[in-house]
């Protein structure tokens, strides 16, 4: 038997005066409770507990060793509720991890909104491309794109990332607009690397068939805005996230194209460290983020 359990089994002998009814309101037999007292009498190198046929009462010594007993289990009583209080109040500091991109343009507005709603929460938000362990880095809860691995962490579905084809109106009227994945080849097109780093784009064609392309063009970077940039510079086709793109398209910059072909699109997920006792600051964000991303998400507003 743990120290913990001895201590709750010696205040409840002393409370009740009987080993019987101390070791059934434990759920342990009396065996059990007699042998666990023993055990601590031979570890403190003294007696506890007078037994006679009237009761079991305490020595001097137990009856000192009980009062301390009791601030133990006050202690103890105060730390349950203190867990059980911070893992129910939407409150704290919450370590929340995204990718760069999604972060500044997606994400970030989010929070502040989210922020102004919950004043009580403190937000600590790190942008980072590369895998995070959560774990190790104490992160509550980060933002993935793509089908997530097999792992013990914990998760949440929140929406699709859709993808779109864009170019700026100058590109198309030098090089005309390409209108089946057979045109594509002989375009500019700006690679993303970080996604379609074997220089293939994947469309889904009109009919339906699933077609892969072999694109060349003499950008490619692993960083969206980069992408974005050279694509509003007349410099080629880009497949960009439509939240990357929109406020491009809404200004007039660039214009989707090949708009009656589909383009993979991304689940986006929360993740957490565990999905057992999920903190109710990280269930209260993850259930934000779900109403926020739901729909055309990419067209609201700060987005």
């Amino acid at each position: 038997m743990d120290r913990i359990t001895g201590v709750q089994l010696f205040l409840r002998i002393v409370e009740t005066g009987s080993f019987s009814k101390a070791a059934a309101d434990l759920g342990i037999t009396q065996p059990t409770a007699t042998k666990s007292v023993a055990a601590t009498e031979q570890r403190l190198g003294a007696r506890l507990l007078h037994r006679s046929t009237r009761g079991v009462t305490p020595t001097e010594v137990g009856a000192l060793y009980y009062e301390k007993c009791k601030l133990i289990a006050r202690e103890m009583d105060a730390a349950d509720h203190l867990a059980t209080l911070l893992q129910s109040t939407v409150g704290g500091t919450l370590r929340i991890s995204t990718s760069v991109a999604f972060g500044r343009r997606v994400l970030v507005p989010l929070v502040l909104r989210y922020m102004r709603a919950h004043p009580e929460v403190t937000i600590d938000l790190s942008f980072d491309d590369r895998y995070v362990d959560l774990v190790a880095q104490g992160v509550d809860l980060a933002i993935r794109m793509g089908r997530l691995a097999d792992s013990s962490l914990g998760a949440r579905y929140l929406g699709t990332n859709p993808w779109v084809m864009v170019a700026s109106p100058d590109y198309l009227r030098e090089r005309g607009t390409p209108q089946t994945t057979a045109d594509l080849p002989a375009h500019a097109c700006l690679v993303y690397s970080s996604v379609q780093g074997d220089d293939r784009w994947s469309l889904t064609a009109p009919d339906g068939r699933e077609v892969s392309v072999p694109v060349q063009g003499a950008l490619r970077s692993n960083n969206l805005s980069a992408v974005l940039a050279a694509a509003r510079a007349g410099m080629g086709l880009a497949v960009l996230p439509w939240y990357v793109a929109h406020p491009s398209v809404a200004a007039g910059a660039v214009q989707p194209v090949m708009t009656d072909h589909g383009l993979p699109a991304q689940e986006v997920h929360a993740v957490f460290p565990s999905p057992k006792f999920v903190p109710s600051k990280v269930t209260s964000f993850i259930a934000y983020l779900q109403q926020a991303l739901d729909g055309a998400w990419w067209a609201a507003p700060g987005a």
